[in-house]
């Protein structure tokens, strides 16, 4: 299905993959910010968004027939890496509960700001269906 990549000798990751590889149908998902299936936030903390971002691209995943385990990359936009890191423990709890599987590649970015004044993060995710 897929593999993480990690070059000899170098550390194992911890919450992330140096690179992954996969074969299959690939699902790309749009930048994921913290509001609900209607377009309204819930909360304005950090972790509340993350997990509402996380679960919507979960929803997004079943909606191409993919589940949590194909993604193979996200990208996370941060308004402030200060709050997103005094929020790690939370976050954590929320992406082993809604994803599950940190063989993803993934980067983390700080932003000025994010086109919804209220987002805190917005997340782009790749998944692949193995074929």
């Amino acid at each position: 299905m897929k593999r993480p990549l990690l070059p000899a000798g170098w550390p194992k990751p911890r919450g992330y993959a140096n690179g992954v590889s996969a074969h299959g149908t690939q699902v790309f998902i749009a930048g994921q910010i913290g509001w609900d299936e209607s377009g309204q936030f819930r909360s304005d903390h950090f972790a509340d968004q993350a997990r509402q971002a996380l679960s919507n691209i979960v929803a997004v995943l079943k909606e191409a027939g993919a589940r949590p385990e194909h993604l193979v990359r996200m990208t996370w936009y941060v308004t402030d890496k200060r709050e997103y890191l005094a929020a790690s423990r939370d976050i954590g709890q929320a992406f082993r509960e809604l994803i599950g599987d940190y063989d993803i590649a993934m980067s983390a970015v700080q932003v000025a700001a994010l086109i919804e004044d209220r987002a805190k993060v917005e997340i782009e995710a790749t998944a692949v269906i193995p074929d």
